[in-house]
């Protein structure tokens, strides 16, 4: 088989058979397929795209590249993704609390890259806790405390791994299928039972407009449910960061303010949607809510942290710099762009250009005011942390237009959960 076939049967419209898909996936692996053929490959994909069919195959295909976990614990098992936000901070208080229920939750998760934080970069901020894990060191934290949030280990998916890294230096990344399958790939392998999938639209998500974001939440379904996956997907609003906290330290304090019994209504709403969802698809009918209101969520938290060497009761981070922005006149804030802030709180250390960059973990963005919110002239809106002062005028820059204030009430938003996606009959 020849790279150059597959390459030109994709280039002219045409459709991937699984023979084809399987040979350019091992071959590009192995090396057998340059980096420049898989790009050529690629940006045919995006612009001819695959049907459910290649799809499904293509993301089969690069499960097989790899090692698959071996999950043998004595629980449900069910994990959960996000498509990736501003202040998404919910894989923190929601692994511990479906644990804390009876499930089992192995939520392997990435870094940031751009304006979307990063739940490793958000953990590593807590003194000596570690993102790398053994494939036994998993399956004994998953039977000791039922929760362990980790980076991948270097066996899985070893294909998506290699074609992820080209599609971002190529301008290939914002094309469905390949996004549906680089996601799903990593998550079959992961051995999971069940998966809840967090599809975000707005500003300051990857899909920023809802039809999008349907068409993305439903080939991840499709795509799970052909391998047999109990799924489902909740599309959710990101036009408005998330919570009150936007970046690393900030982030995880929050989550344990949640995990405590407080934090921010809209991370305790969408934290206890997805352990419903989630608890569901374990099969198992424990209400989440008043298991995060007694406090074994927390205990879990603190178990899950220690086990990774972490100290959960550390002072974490704090920033050598802070800059208030405060509201130039009273009235009502009716907007808040999540990607301004998402900019501003990467430009002040937070997040990252490159995956090899380095972040700081006290670096973000505090929100003192969210929509709906009434403020008088001179109040705090956003206070912003860095330990790089030179960094805040490009902040306050990309933080220009981020945020209205109105003499009237607004309109009322979007629900912050938008709807629910199932496998088709």
């Amino acid at each position: 088989m020849s790279a150059v076939d597959v390459i030109r049967t994709k280039r002219d419209g045409g459709r991937l058979s699984d023979e084809q898909i399987d040979w350019v996936i091992s071959a590009y692996t192995r090396g057998v397929v340059a980096d420049e053929q898989m790009s050529a490959l690629a940006m045919a994909i995006f612009f001819n795209g695959m049907d459910a069919t290649e799809t499904a195959r293509w993301t089969a295909a690069m499960v097989d590249s790899g090692e698959t976990l071996s999950l043998s614990v004595n629980r449900p098992t069910v994990d959960k993704h996000s498509t990736g936000g501003v202040g998404d901070k919910i894989t923190l208080p929601l692994a511990p609390l479906v644990a804390a229920c009876g499930a089992a939750v192995p939520q392997l998760s990435g870094r940031g890259l751009g304006h979307t934080g990063g739940t490793l970069d958000k953990l590593e901020s807590i003194p000596g806790w570690r993102a790398q894990l053994s494939t036994s060191e998993i399956a004994a934290q998953l039977d000791t405390v039922g929760a362990v949030v980790c980076a991948p280990t270097e066996g899985l998916a070893p294909a998506d791994r290699k074609l992820y890294a080209l599609r971002d230096v190529t301008a290939t990344v914002d094309c469905i299928p390949l996004i549906a399958s680089s996601i799903m790939s990593k998550k079959i392998a992961e051995g999971a039972d069940a998966l809840v999938l967090d599809v975000k639209t707005g500003s300051g998500a990857f899909m920023r407009r809802l039809d999008d974001a349907r068409g993305l939440a439903r080939a991840l379904v499709d795509i799970g449910a052909d391998r047999g996956l109990r799924i489902s997907a909740l599309i959710t609003d990101m036009s408005v960061p998330l919570g009150r906290a936007v970046g690393n330290a900030v982030e995880v304090a929050e989550s344990v303010d949640v995990l405590r019994g407080g934090g921010p209504p809209d991370v305790v709403e969408l934290t206890l949607a997805l352990a419903r969802e989630m608890l569901a698809l374990a099969g198992l009918s424990v209400d989440p809510a008043p298991v995060l209101a007694s406090g074994a969520a927390y205990e879990t938290w603190c178990a899950m942290i220690a086990a990774q060497g972490g100290d959960p009761h550390a002072p974490l981070p704090r920033p050598t710099h802070t800059h208030m922005v405060s509201a130039p006149t009273s009235g009502i804030l009716s907007t808040l762009d999540a990607f301004a802030v998402g900019v501003a709180a990467w430009r002040l250390g937070a997040g990252r250009a490159r995956k090899e960059d380095p972040v700081q973990p006290a670096a973000g963005i505090l929100c003192h005011a969210k929509p709906g919110d009434r403020v008088d002239a001179g109040d705090p809106l956003l206070e912003l942390h860095t330990n790089t002062p030179d960094a805040i005028p490009a902040a306050l820059a990309a933080l220009e237009g981020a945020f209205t204030l109105t003499d009237t009430t607004p309109e009322p938003r979007r629900p912050l959960i938008i709807e629910t996606l199932r496998p088709q009959p």
